[in-house]
């Protein structure tokens, strides 16, 4: 099976045998990876009601349920690692779900689109309009992303909230590219972060 770029990140960076909640786990696509490749004992939490039965349908534990309100409801240190690839955008509260995610397990992959990049400042300026990118491929008021997220906003709000900063990878057009200038370049992040 193919994983998107970011959740193959992720799929290399977990250890066999972990215990992970991938939140906002989709059709539970890296869930069955990581099962099948990594004997990971995977759970998601999946807000869309299809995606819930697509994941069942494939032997995986996932619950409807959305990040919002139902992280509360699972165990501190439940998991060894919480997942949450590009959800972050999506949530009311991004700087409450990362606590949530650091309660859940002691670390946590964090990946988000990054809003900053030079595509999308360039629509901005040029249009004086949001853009709509390979990425961020729907109009302004049809996109569940509520939050426009950068890779310094990201940076900021862990360094505020005392989080370490494990590992980073960012994404250019599905490659891996370097720190340097990382904040217009990177069209997309993947954050590994524990508690500071």
């Amino acid at each position: 099976m193919t994983l998107r770029p970011d959740l193959a990140i992720i799929a290399d960076a977990v250890p066999a045998g972990a215990r992970i909640l991938d939140i906002g786990c989709g059709d539970g696509t890296l869930m069955a990876a990581l099962r099948d490749d990594k004997r990971v004992d995977a759970r998601g939490l999946e807000i869309d009601a299809a995606n819930v039965t697509t994941a069942i349908a494939r032997g995986l534990s996932v619950v409807q349920g959305d990040a919002n309100r139902d992280l509360s409801g699972y165990p501190a240190d439940g998991f060894d690692y919480a997942i949450l690839s590009q959800t972050l955008q999506t949530t009311e509260r991004p700087d409450r779900v990362v606590d949530e995610l650091l309660r859940i397990a002691p670390r946590a992959f964090v990946s988000f689109p990054n809003f900053a990049h030079w595509r999308v400042r360039l629509s901005l300026l040029w249009n004086g309009r949001m853009p709509v990118t390979r990425l961020l491929p729907v109009a302004w008021y049809a996109t569940p992303n509520i939050h426009h997220v950068t890779v310094r906003d990201f940076r900021e709000l862990v360094r505020a909230k005392g989080i370490k900063v494990d590992a980073v990878w960012y994404l250019n057009r599905d490659r891996t590219t370097g720190d340097a200038a990382a904040s217009w370049r990177a069209e997309h992040a993947i954050f590994l972060i524990s508690r500071g």
